[in-house]
């Protein structure tokens, strides 16, 4: 994915479950080859399965990862944590940029300044339908919600024939040129994604950052 990575992040119990993936994609790999070389048996719908089991590996490594790539840039990743997984099971959608090294102001548009202390009911209460501010990003910048309502680069690529959404797109499209990391909440599905260094990560709401 990238550099700006705790160092210290492995003492988290998801690393424990990524191995426990791992090792059961492993097996199952093995036990493959075996049938190949034994067996007449079609493999087809085993890989179906076990392209299941690889997606569902990316999505526990991804929600231990992006802990890591937040920890050492804001100090509120329970607040965003709970915000996060409060929006998805309302299916309220968002979008959350947190600045890291680089100086963001001059890759979006500016929206409304919020200048205040980071709390999940505050960030919460930004994507709740029908506030004026729920469109756009908020941009938070270590422990403070900086601004809300901003505009950001979109990108143009696609997800196989699936076209992705503006949020996603959006959040695509300013990883690309900085080294930001942005949350999505999708309004149509709830799921959560973060993107980062260009690309999309689906995460696990029932863990996320914490």
């Amino acid at each position: 994915m990238g550099a700006n990575m705790r160092e210290d992040c492995d003492s988290s119990s998801m690393k424990e479950q990524i191995v426990n993936h791992l090792q059961q994609v492993n097996q199952r790999i093995q036990h493959f080859l075996h049938s190949l070389e034994t067996e007449s048996h079609c493999l087809l719908g085993d890989l179906e399965e076990l392209k299941g089991e690889i997606e569902q590996t990316q999505t526990v490594a991804a929600s231990f990862y992006l802990n890591c790539y937040l920890s050492p840039y804001t100090e509120k990743f329970l607040e965003i944590s709970t915000c996060i997984q409060h929006l998805s099971s309302q299916r309220h959608g968002a979008l959350i940029v947190i600045e890291r090294e680089e100086p963001l102001e001059a890759l979006i548009n500016a929206g409304n300044k919020i200048g205040a202390d980071l709390t999940f009911p505050l960030l919460e209460s930004i994507f709740y339908p029908g506030n004026p501010l729920h469109d756009g990003a908020v941009l938070v910048r270590g422990e403070t919600i900086v601004s809300a309502s901003n505009v950001l680069p979109v990108s143009g690529i696609e997800a196989g024939n699936k076209k992705l959404g503006t949020r996603h797109r959006a959040a695509m499209g300013l990883t690309e040129v900085c080294d930001a990391l942005v949350l999505v909440v999708s309004e149509e599905t709830g799921r959560v994604s973060f993107a980062v260094g260009g690309k999309l990560y689906p995460i696990s709401t029932s863990s996320s950052i914490v």
